[in-house]
């Protein structure tokens, strides 16, 4: 290719390029209108149907207008601040019965799932050497009472001495206190339930040989379920004891019972930052089970926050930020986004109840640059007609 050809070529891409700065780069006006050239930018050709989104100093647009935007007032809303969290139901009363002693297991008087009351007897041990002992401690007790009647006779004729009658009256009493021992021990081959409750699945049946260590039944006391479950510590502040949940059988969903809060531990876990807590669920008709899961749910007084629609929400390299409108002008003000909602994005920022936000039209919309609401007008205009 010919020299001039070539000259004649770049001159054409580089007033291209330069038109193509002055029609779309956002500065070019105001750094032509600085050089005297700004007709070079009044010149180029508009592209059909682009939106012209160059603004001049002010905030006014290209024509010395002010950008067109739609905006909504912010308005408040409450945070909702809902715990959740999945707990295992425990009976209200668990208990382990064990033998006071070894022996042959004679009999039971209770079957699984008898519900039993608190001192019931439920199982018998074989108790042969117990009645003889008992037996032999009553006729120690009866020649006690004997020996010290004989001695207080005598002592009554001066024949025998206060020693004597004070030695009588210390067998007499190891008498009874012997009598006792063996009563205790007749007493505890029989084996009686500790707590009311309902009867598990016994483990042994009668004829078995026991001994203190073996589990002869084991009782549950249904009449409420507590619950356990963690808590995320952000929580840990809010609940209290008696607050009130919602708990829901993960294996019946559409049933809900009512519980309150009868413990919380005293510390957060180090490891998984939960905290232990132990709810109350009254069971009148002993439908709950333990080991049965629930769904915990319980709800708190949130705070109050500024809400706008999620339309407004913009985001720059610094974080998210709102347009708002004082006087006429554009305001960028950074938030903190801190709950979605459906309709409202709840924020934490300098933003007032009945604010003006943009909601649409923010492409066209700089720091301290004049803006219109649309429909604004119509509307001061109906207002004025109306009064």
């Amino acid at each position: 290719m010919a020299a001039w050809k070539q000259i004649v070529l770049a001159l054409v891409i580089l007033v291209a390029v330069v038109l193509a700065w002055a029609r779309f780069f956002p500065g070019a006006p105001e750094v032509l209108a600085r050089w005297g050239i700004d007709w070079a930018y009044a010149s180029a050709p508009a592209t059909t149907g682009a939106v012209d989104t160059t603004k001049q100093a002010g905030g006014r647009n290209a024509a010395g207008r002010p950008a067109n935007v739609v905006a909504l007032p912010a308005t408040t809303a409450t945070i909702n601040d809902r715990l959740q969290a999945i707990g295992t139901g425990r009976a209200y009363a668990s208990v382990t019965v064990n033998p006071y002693s070894s022996g042959r297991l004679v009999e039971f008087l209770v079957q699984s799932g008898t519900r039993v009351d608190k001192g019931q007897i439920i199982a018998i041990l074989d108790s042969e050497t117990e009645v003889i002992s008992q037996d032999r401690a009553k006729l120690a007790l009866q020649d006690a009472q004997a020996k010290l009647e004989r001695v207080k006779s005598l002592r009554a004729s001066n024949a025998a001495t206060p020693v004597a009658v004070a030695d009588a009256e210390v067998v007499l009493a190891g008498a009874k206190l012997a009598l006792s021992d063996a009563e205790l021990a007749l007493q505890r081959r029989s084996i009686v339930a500790p707590i009311a409750g309902t009867v598990g699945i016994l483990p042994i049946s009668a004829g078995n040989y026991v001994t203190s260590q073996s589990a002869i039944a084991t009782l549950d006391d249904r009449s409420s379920i507590l619950v356990e479950f963690l808590v995320p510590e952000r929580f840990a502040a809010a609940i209290k004891v008696s607050a009130q949940l919602s708990a829901t059988p993960i294996a019946n969903p559409s049933k809900a019972y009512t519980g309150t809060v009868s413990a919380i531990d005293n510390h957060i876990d180090e490891k998984s930052r939960t905290l232990l807590v132990k709810a109350a669920i009254a069971n009148p008709a002993d439908s709950l089970r333990a080991g049965m899961s629930f769904g915990i749910i319980m709800r708190f007084p949130g705070d109050t926050y500024p809400a706008v629609s999620p339309l407004a929400i913009m985001w720059g390299s610094d974080g998210a930020y709102v347009w708002q409108i004082e006087d006429g002008k554009a305001r960028r003000v950074p938030v903190r986004i801190i709950q979605r909602n459906t309709e409202t994005v709840l924020i934490d920022a300098d933003i007032e109840d009945g604010d003006m936000v943009v909601t649409e039209g923010t492409q066209s919309v700089s720091e301290g640059g004049e803006v219109r609401i649309a429909g604004q007008d119509q509307r001061a205009a109906t207002a004025a007609e109306g009064s």
